[in-house]
């Protein structure tokens, strides 16, 4: 290797270091990503359905990413304080969901820690609105904290607001498309 190309590769090195340190300085310290479906059932039926984590394994984008996922289910399905521990690929990872509130038809509120990929928490929820027409409006949102420079590069570098707001939005696309479905 020349001296020449020396100096590219190290001003290369320098500017990638340096593109990482603003990423991560400048990465946003809280994020929140939120998507919303219009859904053609009552309210009760719909809250019914989303309020029963082991009916995720239907409408679960990360099902889709990882069907080999392991889940396991701890404590009343559809009550306060039960959870579901998963383990997958590198692209659903592992870690616990758990059901912390419930406001019925109104919302639910979940705690989120993670494991791996990279270790973190975060909240979730689920809200429903009855509609005019007798539909209901589901929202699925997230929020987390940015606490570590690593996860501030993170959410800047791979934008996880949008990232996360896709796969919501496809995730209740699913859900819409299972409650929806005709009786057979």
């Amino acid at each position: 290797m020349t001296s020449k190309s020396k100096k590219v590769v190290l001003g290369v090195v320098v500017c990638l270091i340096a593109l990482i340190g603003i990423l991560g300085a400048t990465g946003p310290k809280h994020t929140h990503a939120e998507s919303s479906i219009v859904i053609n059932h009552p309210i009760g039926q719909v809250f019914a359905y989303i309020q029963m984590l082991k009916n995720g394994e239907q409408w679960s984008p990360w099902a889709k990413m990882d069907p080999n996922m392991k889940m396991d289910y701890h404590g009343q399905d559809g009550a306060a304080g039960n959870s579901v521990s998963w383990d997958g690929n590198f692209s659903v990872g592992s870690g616990t969901q758990t059901m912390t509130a419930i406001d019925p038809n109104k919302r639910i509120d979940y705690r989120l820690d993670f494991t791996r990929p990279m270790k973190g928490t975060a909240t979730a929820y689920f809200t429903t609105e009855k509609t005019p027409d007798n539909q209901t409006k589901v929202t699925w949102g997230m929020d987390s904290e940015n606490v570590t420079f690593m996860s501030r590069f993170m959410a800047r570098a791979m934008n996880c607001q949008n990232m996360m707001e896709k796969v919501f939005a496809e995730g209740l696309g699913n859900m819409k498309a299972i409650l929806e479905k005709p009786a057979q």
